[in-house]
């Protein structure tokens, strides 16, 4: 083929870019129907919290090694992937895009869709040959970017990251959401995933490396917000996902409860974001009520988690027990 256009992926931007991208590739490509929360509950996006010590912008999509993250989030929505990324200043890099070019074409003449780091994340969703070009969605405007074969790959920071899909296989929804419930779990207790950078902090850490971060005026304007906006929408994603799927396992009610009361809870925040010459930044004078808030938001938080964590302790989990003959490293 000379270029495929998959008209019918139609990317927004409204969870975490990831998230959006993922929902937007598998709905056009009927590998998922349901809406995005449910998607983001399940895959285990909507849990991952992470926070620079300066409250930089990129703390929203820094919460890993984005292959460790992402494979286990579509991994538990039935469905193939394959992800590949690395260094932009490596040597092997231009062999690795050329193949990442092929493979994105592939893809989409298969009619699916390509996660791409643009940043943030993308969809490539369409490819024409006679230009050279491939046509990406950042869910912020409905116009396409262009990118060249040529610059495939090349942005702003040091690295580039693509993520394929594949067919579904039929998973139970209670094995899915217990295994979302043991995703959240491990993400609240790893402190740090972007060892040894500690500057990043995960879970449980991330409320004080955000609390600390408001409280020491030495933020990052852009990031604050961003932090904050992200924080919001994905606990009222958590929130409407578990009363969706609160009859799927016994107590799932009370941690859905839980997550209510700290939607509650942390409301207000909105109210501490004021335009500013245009654009949005935190009221100086809302970080005493700030810090109060995201203090009690963690520890209703935590108690939820510890309802996951008694649920998630009544049934066998033999993906972290079992130990396959070989080690824990694949076979050679």
């Amino acid at each position: 083929m000379s270029g495929v256009v998959l008209h019918q992926i139609s990317m927004k931007r409204e969870s975490k870019s990831f998230t959006d991208s993922l929902h937007a590739i598998l709905s056009a490509a009927g590998l998922f129907d349901g809406p995005k929360y449910i998607l983001s509950g399940l895959s285990g996006m909507a849990f991952k919290f992470s926070v620079h010590k300066r409250l930089l912008p990129m703390s929203v999509s820094a919460y890993g090694q984005w292959g460790t993250e992402h494979r286990p989030a579509v991994d538990n929505l039935g469905v193939f992937t394959e992800s590949d990324g690395g260094r932009t200043r490596h040597p092997t890099f231009r062999y690795y895009r050329e193949d990442a070019v092929r493979g994105v074409k592939c893809s989409l003449e298969r009619g699916i869709g390509v996660v791409y780091w643009l940043p943030e994340f993308g969809v490539i969703h369409g490819y024409d040959d006679e230009d050279g070009v491939f046509f990406v969605q950042d869910g912020r405007s409905p116009e396409s970017q262009i990118v060249l074969y040529e610059n495939f790959g090349i942005n702003s920071t040091p690295f580039w990251y693509i993520q394929l899909f594949g067919d579904r296989i039929h998973i139970e929804q209670p094995a899915m959401v217990l295994e979302s419930l043991r995703l959240a779990i491990h993400d609240w207790d790893t402190p740090h995933k972007t060892l040894p950078d500690t500057e990043m902090a995960s879970g449980k850490l991330a409320y004080a490396y955000l609390v600390r971060g408001l409280d020491s005026r030495d933020y990052d304007e852009r990031g604050a917000v961003y932090i904050l906006n992200s924080y919001l929408y994905a606990r009222r994603e958590i929130e409407h996902y578990l009363h969706d799927v609160g009859e799927a396992l016994p107590g799932l009610d009370e941690a859905a409860d839980i997550y209510s009361e700290l939607v509650r809870t942390v409301s207000p925040i909105e109210g501490c974001l004021v335009d500013y010459n245009g654009s949005k930044r935190v009221n100086p004078e809302c970080i005493g009520e700030l810090r109060e808030l995201l203090l009690e938001a963690e520890s209703l938080e935590e108690q939820a988690i510890e309802r996951f964590r008694s649920i998630s302790e009544r049934y066998p989990d033999r993906k972290r027990s079992t130990v396959p003959r070989w080690g824990i490293h694949t076979p050679r």
